[in-house]
């Protein structure tokens, strides 16, 4: 079943990580996609209506959600856990008001199905998170300001929910998301697209944290966006993990980068610095059984396009909006 086409769909974020390979799925299934986005308009689809827009200003909010059927919303601030424990205002306060602001314009507009973006911050340290768990315990100091912004949006759909009888509100929490249109920013980037740049901009030696050993959960943006959709469609209400379900080490990640490379650099491990948690996966039982969903993209074959993106986009790469820089 198609639910998309001909519906007025409004993405915000829509020219990042996970909202442009949306942007293009949903054009694809026929939609009319309206972006709402602070990046340079240079970033998104070119099929799409592009709104130049601070989401965290209700007003703005109430204007591109207006005529909307549905909202998948996917504005937030990415930024490295060193970004997040020195600047967590710039976190937590932008993040509270997209969740706020976002939902409450498209309940006041009318909208019909509505998508919010959790994150794997939300989880307490754990090797496996399981989406039932998040409220018997409390976020990971590393994440507690974004992880306790996001719980709030989880609630505000609850009350909603509870209040108005809005449950068509879809619920994701995406794993370690990586792929095209990514932050690439060397001072604040996560790990692998900081990986990436630091290689393609001849690094050498190519000096990583810790030992290599940590293992985590990497999607594909590709992946969450296609399980976005099915969220949206299935309309659950109830958070659903969107994650590969399988772990791969730093270690790993850095011989796929290297292994991708003309020049091979001399790699070094800095084992004074922190290594962080053995191993946090996401248990995505749910995902599969109540929306079908299996990951399609190999970490291989996903860094290995994200490398030639970059290679070949870097000017498009840098035209992303910095939270951590224009937002004084």
């Amino acid at each position: 079943m198609n639910i998309y086409k001909d519906k007025k769909i409004l993405v915000t974020g829509g020219t990042g990580l996970i909202g442009r390979p949306l942007v293009e799925m949903l054009i694809e299934a026929g939609a009319k996609v309206r972006i709402a986005s602070l990046d340079d308009p240079s970033r998104a689809h070119p099929a799409a209506e592009f709104r130049r827009a601070d989401l965290t200003q209700f007003d703005n909010c109430l204007e591109v959600c207006e005529g909307m059927d549905f909202v998948f919303n996917l504005v937030g601030i990415k930024g490295s856990p060193v970004m997040a424990a020195k600047k967590p205002a710039s976190f937590f306060v932008p993040i509270i008001l997209f969740n706020t602001n976002m939902m409450e314009a498209a309940r006041r507009r009318g909208v019909a199905r509505y998508l919010y973006t959790s994150t794997v911050g939300v989880y307490s340290p754990a090797e496996i998170f399981y989406e039932d768990d998040v409220w018997k315990t409390f976020p990971s100091e590393n994440d507690k300001f974004a992880g306790w912004a996001k719980r709030m949006g989880e609630l505000q759909a609850e009350a909603y929910k509870i209040e108005y009888g809005w449950d068509k509100i879809a619920i994701v929490r995406p794993a370690n998301v990586y792929g095209s249109y990514d932050n690439f920013d060397p001072a604040n980037a996560m790990v692998i697209p900081s990986l990436i740049r630091r290689a393609l901009d001849g690094e050498n030696p190519f000096v990583v944290w810790g030992d290599g050993s940590a293992v985590r959960d990497f999607i594909h943006a590709r992946d969450v966006a296609r399980g976005m959709m099915l969220a949206l469609e299935k309309g659950l209400g109830q958070p659903i993990n969107l994650g590969s379900g399988e772990g791969v080490s730093i270690k790993k990640l850095v011989e796929i980068v290297v292994s991708n490379m003309k020049t091979k650099p001399e790699v070094v491990w800095d084992t004074s610095k922190p290594t962080g948690d053995k191993k946090r996966l996401m248990d995505i039982t749910r995902a599969k059984t109540l929306l079908g969903f299996e990951p399609a993209v190999s970490i291989e074959d996903g860094i290995k396009e994200v490398m030639e993106w970059y290679e070949g986009n870097k000017d498009i790469a840098d035209k992303r909006y910095n939270v951590f820089t224009e937002n004084k």
